[in-house]
């Protein structure tokens, strides 16, 4: 089933997520509910959050990406789903790429981040994994990771670049904002 993916000014996408045992209620089915709703919306990745669920889960499929050098082959394969990761480690060179976020429409810009990570998951059947990962790989990770840590992709922005879209976002957060897939706004602000 195709969610509403929540959008920027939702509480949800700023708060930490905790991890989750095998007896989640529905799991098997959010999964299968995430990898419909990202394909929905031509995404590469979406973490539980931006689906309204706090839990420490994202999936991921690089295999859209084209690598126009044909120098990477890790995409072809980059298709799995983290449940409760842990960064255990980051490595090599900063290095900028442009990013976007389905939790953030039409707003994209280069973001800064390691090449490499080394990574503690477990697969949806709960099997433990330690891997590392570099490249594209490496960076969608760390944008979902991201997700689940209550941080989203602007928040690495300079504050010039912050400046730029701040009132962009200031209009997302108040439900002024539209998508090509279903997204679910934020809720109106209590007044005091």
């Amino acid at each position: 089933m195709i969610l509403p993916i929540t959008v920027y000014g939702d509480p949800v996408l700023r708060k930490r997520t905790e991890n989750i045992s095998p007896d989640y209620p529905g799991l098997a089915k959010l999964i299968a509910d995430m990898y419909e709703t990202m394909y929905n919306a031509n995404g590469i990745g979406i973490a539980a959050p931006q689906v309204g669920k706090s839990a420490r889960v994202f999936v991921v499929d690089g295999r859209p990406i084209k690598d126009d050098d044909k120098k990477d082959d890790s995409l072809k394969t980059f298709k799995k789903v983290f449940i409760n990761p842990e960064i255990l480690e980051e490595d090599g060179d900063d290095w900028k790429f442009e990013e976007g976020c389905l939790s953030i429409p039409g707003i994209r810009d280069e973001v800064s981040r390691p090449a490499q990570i080394k990574l503690k998951y477990q697969d949806e059947n709960f099997n433990e994994f330690i891997e590392i990962f570099e490249g594209l790989p490496a960076r969608i990770i760390q944008h979902e990771y991201d997700h689940l840590e209550g941080i989203l992709f602007t928040d690495h922005l300079s504050a010039f670049k912050k400046s730029l879209i701040k009132n962009k976002l200031a209009g997302m957060a108040v439900g002024k904002v539209s998508a090509d897939y279903p997204i679910k706004s934020p809720p109106p602000k209590r007044r005091k």
